[in-house]
């Protein structure tokens, strides 16, 4: 009994193994059967047509017939022809300028081949379209320097601008052309004058021995205010931490008396956050519209503290036994309290460390 259940446990175990052994053995025939299928098949061409253009020159013929080693061994897959499609018969190529047709309509391919050069030669000329003249694209030519009317006695060439913002007029002298000089000898230079104020003008530098002459220099007009200018320098010790003011002079007072009694001096003051910290004052200067003192202040300031503080330079006009009398101020410092010119000045102080900055600043009406 017990060998009769050993012997049908062993037949259905085989059973068992075999049916496994077929499974795998149709699994792997099924995936190489689908990977067979999957594999690229090319179809062979049979006698495919060369268009005429196409044909292969007598060079290219020999040189196949004398290349046998170049060929594929294998005959298995074939290279399939590329033939290039023949002439749209509806379009008519025409050379603009002479108006011939470059290809008649019954050709097949756009250009014949000739001898063994590459067909992208004979290709490229069924395009063209026309042909540049280079006279369109020149740049007209400036005859400003060669056509002079008669009588002239010169040409001169300038540019001017205005910059709203800090209100100032920039003059750039660049040439002058064609000089008459009543002598043999020209030495030309020019003078600059803002209207109407005749007395003041800027000069440029004399070239010599020349009708012609080349300045390329700049020039700058600050128009002059209602209440007159003072010239200062201004400079940062950012490792002493000392902002330092030159007072150097000032020009066109209105003084209200111009006698010798009177006397004009400037107050320097320093304040933080519009608070006053300290003032320090030049000497004074008697009877003058045009003072000049050139006195040099420090006042004590750390680098932080230069975002918060500013300067008040206030030119003050005292008669004799009078008390003094304000003619105009001028206040520089950052983005907080000014603008232009003014802002200007302290920031170029602010970037130049341990370096005078001088400039011009207009004097404005003091506050009521």
């Amino acid at each position: 009994m017990h060998q009769n259940s050993c012997l049908v446990a062993a037949v259905a175990g085989g059973v068992i193994g075999g049916i496994l052994l077929f499974t795998l053995i149709g699994i792997a025939l099924y995936l190489l059967w689908k990977k067979l299928c999957f594999l690229p098949s090319y179809e062979e061409l049979a006698n495919p047509v060369t268009p005429p253009c196409l044909e292969p020159s007598l060079q290219e013929q020999n040189f196949t017939q004398s290349s046998p080693a170049i060929q594929p061994k294998s005959t298995r897959t074939r290279s399939v022809p590329f033939i290039i499609p023949p002439k749209i018969h509806a379009r008519d190529w025409i050379n603009l300028t002479n108006e011939e047709p470059i290809q008649e309509d019954n050709e097949l391919c756009m250009t014949p081949q000739s001898g063994s050069r590459s067909s992208f030669h004979s290709l490229a000329g069924a395009y063209v379209i026309g042909s540049i003249n280079p006279e369109l694209y020149k740049d007209p030519e400036d005859n400003s320097e060669t056509n002079f009317p008669e009588g002239n006695i010169g040409r001169l060439w300038f540019s001017v601008e205005y910059e709203q913002e800090t209100e100032r007029l920039l003059v750039s002298l660049i040439k002058a052309r064609n000089l008459q000089a009543p002598a043999d000898s020209c030495s030309p230079f020019v003078k600059i004058y803002l209207l109407p104020d005749e007395r003041r003008f800027l000069q440029s530098k004399t070239k010599r021995k020349t009708p012609n002459p080349h300045f390329d220099e700049n020039f700058v007009f600050q128009p002059p205010s209602e209440y007159g200018d003072i010239q200062f320098s201004l400079s940062y010790n950012d490792y002493l931490g000392r902002l330092t003011v030159v007072v150097l002079r000032a020009r066109g007072l209105k003084l209200q008396d111009e006698s010798l009694t009177t006397s004009v001096y400037v107050k320097v003051s320093l304040m933080n956050h519009n608070k006053f910290i300290k003032c320090k004052k030049t000497a004074a200067v008697l009877g003058s519209p045009n003072p000049v003192y050139n006195e040099s202040f420090s006042f004590k300031t750390d680098q932080k503290e230069l975002d918060t503080a500013s300067l008040s330079l206030s030119v003050l006009q005292k008669a004799e036994g009078d008390k003094s009398h304000q003619l105009g101020r001028v206040v520089v410092g950052p983005y907080m309290y000014t603008r232009g010119r003014e802002l200007e000045h302290w920031n170029e102080m602010t970037s130049k460390p341990k370096e005078l900055v001088k400039r011009w600043h207009a004097l404005a009406a003091a506050p009521s």
